[in-house]
């Protein structure tokens, strides 16, 4: 049985590594004729119009390319801090929903208005509603330290 499962194992990390090792040659493979390319393109640049405007048009098409990297990054990371506020807000609206519905917290409730009376409890109930409403305005994400 743990033969089966160790085979098994040793299977699927042997393919991870030999695609792995695959993915890297070919971005090897890539970036070598990327940088053909742009060599070929500089050539051709500088025979037509010179050296200076060669260098000019290589800096002006990786500076495009970096801007929309930005850009793209930007609109990415702006997406992922929306769905991640959406989840913990998801999360805090099913946790104060289940606490709410609990039977448990209900009993203990009715439990305390028995005890301590009606006329105890309403500046008690007054006091967490405050209290609620305070943990309800303030911003559920902690601070981050963005430079």
């Amino acid at each position: 049985m743990f033969q089966k499962l160790l085979d098994e194992v040793r299977d699927t990390t042997g393919g991870a590594l030999r695609l792995t090792s695959l993915a890297a040659a070919v971005a090897v493979a890539l970036s070598i004729t990327v940088a053909f390319l742009c060599a070929a393109a500089f050539v051709y640049v500088q025979q037509t119009y010179g050296t200076l405007p060669a260098c000019l048009a290589g800096a002006g098409v990786f500076f495009i390319a970096a801007v929309i990297a930005a850009i793209v990054y930007a609109a990415q990371k702006r997406k992922m801090k929306r769905e991640a506020a959406a989840r913990a807000a998801a999360r805090a609206k099913a946790t104060m929903e289940a606490a709410i519905t609990n039977p448990m917290l209900l009993a203990a409730g009715l439990q305390a208005a028995r005890s301590l009376g009606v006329k105890r409890l309403i500046p008690l109930v007054a006091l967490g509603a405050i209290a609620a409403g305070l943990m309800m305005k303030r911003d559920p994400s902690p601070p981050s330290d963005e430079t």
